[in-house]
């Protein structure tokens, strides 16, 4: 059973992140943030944001996502960074969305590039999804409103412990009722 969740997570990983074919999808993916209201004044007073242009969500019963970022600091790509997430509960099907995490100041920023950083299934995000409150999550509630990723508008409570993350669907339908937490690994660019 547990091979079979794997090569089904394994599937699901590949096909999201194949599906996405565009010239540079992190610029694309931060233009779309920037133009999303909440997310979007973010970038003016940010110290600095990762971004995640793909991650891929899928389970049954037992659930994981995964995606590839990069990091910037007062706007420059300072490292890279990998996202996994582990779930436990009732949960059945695949999706993929995009993320980003805003940095307040230079103390979140380096909590977060200190190694291997972790949001507790207490954290939350603003989902920039077509449906009003909708629940989108790091594992925790959320709301926002927007008729989908070319024209989204995100409403958001700002910064919580120095970092405010949002998401944006990109596609899939999942069915899920579970407890999960994300880790971070962060690798700077060599100089």
């Amino acid at each position: 059973m547990l091979k079979l969740q794997r090569a089904f997570l394994a599937f699901l990983f590949i096909a999201f992140a194949s599906a996405s074919a565009w010239a540079d999808e992190y610029t694309d993916t931060i233009n779309v943030f920037k133009k999303a209201g909440e997310s979007g004044r973010m970038f003016d007073s940010a110290y600095g944001y990762a971004v995640f242009p793909t991650v891929g969500k899928g389970g049954v019963g037992v659930g994981g996502a995964y995606g590839k970022g990069r990091v910037y600091a007062q706007g420059k790509h300072v490292g890279d960074s990998s996202m996994t997430q582990l779930s436990v509960g009732f949960q059945l099907g695949g999706q993929a969305y995009s993320q980003i995490i805003f940095f307040q100041d230079e103390r979140s920023f380096k909590e977060f590039t200190g190694g291997n950083f972790e949001f507790g299934a207490e954290a939350s995000a603003v989902a920039i999804t077509a449906a009003a409150g909708a629940k989108g999550s790091t594992a925790g509630s959320s709301a926002g409103a927007s008729a989908g990723k070319n024209d989204a508008k995100t409403v958001g409570p700002g910064y919580n412990k120095g970092m405010a993350t949002f998401t944006v669907a990109k596609g899939g339908l999942m069915y899920e009722a579970s407890v999960s937490g994300q880790k971070f690994k962060y690798k700077a660019l060599k100089t």
